[in-house]
């Protein structure tokens, strides 16, 4: 031991000491971050922050665009190709699925906290689960029925509807210019889906039943989020049994019958419970993008799925959707550019005009003393502060 002390000599020891003391170092303070992270997710307000960090209104939306693009895929799969043809199920099946894994990560406390139940009332969050149940299973209905040519153009009429309802609601006003790009967006879209109008009468109320419950869910959902600090998932925990409930009342209603003598084998199962967590990511998702940018954006999002979504399979895949149905898509397209590009630069100048009073705190200037003040004792220094 002598002679390996002696051949590393006194700096080698010393280095060695340093490199354990830097791994130390090192694990403490992954240690103390994994800690602040968990410690984050325990309070509302953490949460938030930790939410808008990480997902901000690009990556936000990014994720629901892909995500809305496979789900799309899927339910093709399953109702067309599987045969599942009770949309109402369907949806009761993700909002299942979606509850399960939440209760999964509250097992795990992986769940970000809600704020105090005083903040928000039972009927707000009772409200949503109610209307999101109303949303999702008219959408899935009225995809069943009509084209999705038609259900595109029953969209459309949502923006509207929304523009409306935040004026009576919340008094929110958008700009001339936003109106303009909205309209040039809506008119592109229904002259790129105006080709594909297949609906029939029951399809065609379920449509326009669908248009309200719709607008007001992402309202909410936005509204709550922003104003109330709740978090995607916390909220998505607290909703999530409503909606359930008002689906399985909705099921005799709107499903055919002979949901029990459908085959389930390991295949139909299979692209069951694959399309049901392509549900969940679409709820969560969806949420994200509500909570980070607003109720309008959203819909001007899944407009863009539609153009996107159509120009990919003519220039990927050869299909001839035609020329009134492209130069549609591109008109919505650059009407799309020009309203994200008036929320950005409004967003910029907010943050502008935000900056100053919120990031730099407030500089006094400092007088010169005089040589009273110097004379004064410290108890009257400290009352004039005070």
């Amino acid at each position: 031991m002598g002679l390996f002390s002696s051949l590393l000599g006194h700096d080698s020891r010393r280095f060695i000491k340093r490199k354990d003391s830097d791994a130390g170092e090192a694990g403490r303070a992954l240690e103390e971050l994994r800690s602040s992270l968990f410690n984050e997710l325990r309070t509302s307000e953490g949460a938030k922050r930790q939410q808008q960090r990480f997902c901000g209104p690009v990556v936000a939306m990014t994720f629901n665009f892909m995500v809305a693009v496979g789900i799309i895929l899927g339910n093709k799969l399953v109702m067309g190709r599987v045969g599942f043809n009770y949309p109402i199920f369907l949806t009761l099946i993700h909002y299942a699925t979606a509850w399960i894994l939440l209760a999964i990560f509250k097992a795990f406390s992986l769940l970000p906290v809600g704020p105090p139940s005083k903040t928000t009332p039972f009927s707000s969050l009772f409200a949503l689960g109610a209307v999101m149940a109303f949303a999702s299973g008219l959408a899935n209905t009225s995809l069943n029925h009509n084209s999705v040519g038609f259900y595109q153009m029953a969209k459309i009429a949502v923006t509207p509807t929304i523009v409306t309802a935040e004026f009576f609601l919340f008094r929110k006003t958008i700009s001339f210019s936003k109106v303009v790009a909205l309209v040039v967006v809506s008119f592109g879209v229904a002259v790129a889906t105006v080709t594909d109008l297949e609906f029939n009468a029951f399809g065609a109320c379920v449509a326009f039943a669908w248009i309200v419950p719709s607008a007001i869910n992402k309202i909410l959902w936005s509204n709550l989020q922003q104003q109330g600090n709740w978090t995607a998932l916390a909220l998505m925990w607290k909703t999530t049994p409503v909606t359930i409930f008002f689906l399985v009342a909705l099921m005799p209603w709107l499903d055919p019958p002979g949901v029990l003598s459908f085959k389930w084998g390991p295949t139909n199962t299979s692209a069951i419970l694959v399309s049901a967590l392509l549900g969940f990511l679409l709820q969560w998702s969806g949420a994200l993008a509500l909570g980070a940018t607003s109720a309008t954006s959203h819909v001007v999002l899944g407009q863009f799925k539609t153009c996107v979504i159509l120009l990919g399979g003519y220039l990927l895949f050869g299909s001839d959707p035609g020329l009134v149905s492209i130069i549609g898509a591109i008109l919505a397209l650059c009407g799309m550019s020009v309203y994200t590009s008036l929320n950005l630069k409004e967003s910029t100048e907010k943050s502008t005009n935000l900056l100053p009073s919120q990031n730099l705190p407030s500089v006094k200037p400092v007088k010169p003393k005089s040589s009273e003040d110097e004379e004064k004792p410290l108890v009257e220094d400290n009352s004039s502060a005070v």
